[in-house]
């Protein structure tokens, strides 16, 4: 069974950075499409953003400029640098992967994504 492994996350002030991590080497579809997705207490799950095999990139509009996704192939290994933080980010983040689709069709990741068991990340001002 596929198993997604995140790490990454923690506690830091608004105005601060972390670096998330997700383990995809046992993950071996040559097309899809891979990325971040978010829940914060008492919301629904979003898509943060998301890269397809061809590596093309999307971000949702509340963290562009802020967040960026890359796709390390040789480590297996997709990452969520993200800047600037905000009491907003707070939230359970999720690595989540679909065969198949490229990032035109992002919103999958969120409807049935492949999904990791998260990782915790908490802004405070």
């Amino acid at each position: 069974q596929v198993q997604l492994m995140e790490s990454g996350g923690g506690s830091v002030q608004t105005g601060g950075s972390l670096r998330l991590s997700c383990d995809v080497s046992r993950y071996t579809a040559s097309t899809f499409c891979i990325g971040w997705i978010r829940q914060a207490p008492g919301k629904e799950r979003e898509g943060v953003a998301a890269v397809d095999s061809d590596g093309n990139t999307k971000y949702a509009d509340s963290v562009k400029g802020r967040f960026t996704i890359s796709h390390d192939r040789a480590k297996n290994t997709l990452y969520l640098q993200m800047n600037s933080l905000k009491a907003e980010d707070t939230a359970m983040y999720y690595c989540a992967i679909v065969p198949g689709v490229s990032v035109v069709a992002a919103q999958a990741l969120v409807d049935y994504g492949l999904k990791g068991q998260g990782t915790q990340v908490t802004v405070s001002s």
